[in-house]
C-alpha cells in the first residue's frame, strides 16, 4: 500500500506540477522549517503519534508552493527521522514516507482548488477560511493512516485511536493553523524574513505544548503513585485495626464506637468538617497503641496490678508513634497522644491540662470515657445511660471538657447517639476502607488529612 500511495502522489504531482509558483528559497526555507521543526518532537503517553514542529512548515508549504512542493517539503521533512535512524525498519520507513506524501499533496489540493473557485489569495485575511478545510483533510488523512497502521498491527480500533488520540489533539491543532495563517499573511505582506519570526513562535508553541503534555503524564503517575501510597499506608493502619479486632474484638468494636461518638459531638459542637473527619479517624486509631499490651492485660477480666496500669498509661505514646509514621497523619497523632489527659493535669503522658489539650482529643475523652462505661469492657460491666452521663458530669471540669459534656449528653438524650457492638455492619460502616484511600490520596486543601 505504502509503494502504490507514493508511486500514485508522484504521478498526480507531475499533472499538478505547476500549481503554486515554484520558488526554490521558499522551498529551501519551509522545508528547513520542517525538518527542523521535526526535530522538536511530542509524543502523547500511550500513543504511536507523533506531534512533530514540522507541521507547522507542511502546513505553509500547503498553503503557498501548492500540491507537488508541499509533497517535497513533507519528504524533506522526514530527514531527521533518516539521519537519527528513529525509523525500526524500512517498512516503517516507507509507510512514513508514504504519509507524508500524501497528506501534505492532500491538503495543498484543496486548499488551491478552493482558492480558484473563490477567488480568495493567499494575501487576503480570509484565506483561513480557505486553508482550514484543507487543513482538516491533511490532518484526518495523517491520523487515519497511522490508525489503520496500528490497527493491523493488532492495536486498538480506529474508533477508540479516534477518542483516545485524534480528538484530544484537536485543540492544538487549531492553534498550529491560527500560527500557520497569521505567519502566512505576515511573510505575504513583510517578506520572506518573517518566517524567521516563525521559527520562534514554532519553538515557544511546541515547547509550551510539551511542557503541558509532561506536566499532565507526571501528573497521573503521580495520582497513580499517591493511590498506591494511600493504599498501602491506610492498608496497614486498616489491617493493623483488624488484627486489634481478631486479637481483641470488643477493643476494635470499642474504637468503632468512639469514632461515631467523636464525630456527630465534634459536629455539634462546631467543628469544621475537616476537624470533623479528623476527629473520627482519631477514633479509630485512639486505642492502636494497645498493641504492646501482653495478653493478660489486653484480656483481663479484673483490675489491673500498679505495674500493669504503668504498661496502660504508655499506650497513647506508643499508638501516636505509630500513626505519626503514616506521612500526613500528624494531627491524628496528636489527638491520639492527647486523649487520655485530664483538665486537671492528672492525665498521662505529658500531664497537660485545661486549653493545652487539643480540641479534639478533649473531645475523645469523653467519648471514650462514655463507651467505656456503657459497653461491656474487659475490666468494668457497663452502666446504665443515665448513670454514665451523671458519671461524666461529675468529673466536669476536672477530667473532662465542661462545654462537651453538657454537648454530650444532650445528643444522648435526645437519642442521637448509638453503637451496636456486636453487630459487625456498625464496625465495617465507621472503617470504610476504600473511601478513606479515596480521600487520602486526594489533594487536601489544607493540611488536615481527610481520613485514615
Amino acid at each position: 500500500m505504502s509503494l502504490a500511495t507514493i508511486l500514485a502522489v508522484v504521478v498526480a504531482g507531475v499533472f499538478l506540477a505547476d500549481v503554486g509558483s515554484w520558488d526554490l528559497t521558499l522551498l529551501c526555507a519551509l522545508g528547513a522549517l520542517a525538518a527542523l521543526g521535526d526535530i522538536i518532537t511530542i509524543r502523547p503517553k500511550n500513543s504511536a503519534i507523533r506531534i512533530s514542529g514540522g507541521f507547522l512548515g507542511l502546513v505553509l508549504a500547503m498553503a503557498m508552493l501548492g500540491p507537488a512542493q508541499a509533497a517535497i517539503v513533507g519528504v524533506v521533512s522526514l530527514l531527521p527521522d533518516f539521519v537519527m535512524r528513529r525509523h525500526r525498519s524500512w517498512t516503517v520507513a516507507l509507510s512514513n514516507v508514504a504519509v507524508l506524501l500524501l497528506f501534505p499533496f492532500v491538503g495543498s489540493s484543496i486548499m488551491f482548488m478552493l482558492s480558484a473557485a473563490t477567488g480568495v489569495q493567499s494575501d487576503d485575511l480570509g484565506y483561513v477560511l480557505v486553508m482550514a478545510p484543507g487543513f482538516a483533510a491533511a490532518t484526518l488523512t495523517n491520523f487515519l493512516w497511522v490508525a489503520f497502521a496500528e490497527r493491523l498491527a493488532g492495536g486498538p480500533s480506529i474508533k477508540g485511536q479516534l477518542r483516545s488520540v485524534f480528538v484530544p489533539v484537536i485543540p492544538s491543532e487549531l492553534v498550529m493553523l491560527l500560527i500557520a495563517s497569521i505567519i502566512l499573511y505576515a511573510v505575504e505582506h513583510l517578506g520572506p524574513a518573517a518566517l524567521v519570526t516563525a521559527a520562534a513562535l514554532l519553538v515557544v508553541y511546541l515547547w509550551l505544548y510539551r511542557e503541558l503534555l509532561t506536566s499532565q503524564e507526571r501528573a497521573e503517575e503521580l495520582d497513580t503513585r499517591t493511590h498506591q501510597l494511600a493504599t498501602l499506608q491506610v492498608g496497614v493502619l486498616t489491617a493493623m485495626l483488624r488484627t486489634l479486632a481478631l486479637r481483641d474484638h470488643m477493643t476494635a468494636r470499642h474504637s468503632a464506637a468512639v469514632a461515631r461518638y467523636a464525630r456527630e459531638l465534634a459536629r455539634a459542637a462546631g467543628c469544621s468538617d475537616d476537624e470533623v473527619e479528623l476527629v473520627h479517624t482519631a477514633g479509630l486509631l485512639h486505642d492502636i497503641g494497645k498493641f504492646i499490651f501482653p495478653d493478660h492485660i489486653l484480656l483481663a477480666d479484673s483490675r489491673l496490678s500498679d505495674e500493669d496500669w504503668e504498661i496502660v498509661k504508655c499506650h497513647p505514646f506508643q499508638g501516636a508513634k505509630i500513626v505519626r509514621e503514616v506521612e500526613g497523619y500528624g494531627p491524628v497523632a496528636d489527638i491520639i497522644l492527647g486523649h487520655h489527659e485530664r483538665i486537671d493535669g492528672k492525665g498521662y503522658p505529658r500531664g497537660m491540662q485545661g486549653e493545652e489539650i487539643p480540641l479534639l482529643a478533649r473531645v475523645i475523652s469523653v467519648c471514650d470515657t462514655y463507651d467505656v462505661m456503657t459497653a461491656r469492657d474487659s475490666y468494668r460491666e457497663p452502666v446504665p445511660q443515665d448513670a454514665a452521663l451523671e458519671e461524666l458530669r461529675r468529673v466536669a471540669g476536672k477530667q473532662l471538657d465542661a462545654r462537651l459534656v453538657e454537648i454530650f449528653a444532650d445528643l444522648v438524650s435526645r437519642g442521637e447517639l448509638g453503637f451496636r457492638h456486636g453487630d459487625d455492619a456498625d464496625f465495617e460502616a465507621e472503617l470504610q476502607f476504600e473511601r478513606r484511600v479515596r480521600d487520602y490520596a486526594a489533594p487536601q486543601p489544607h493540611a488536615v488529612p481527610a481520613a485514615a
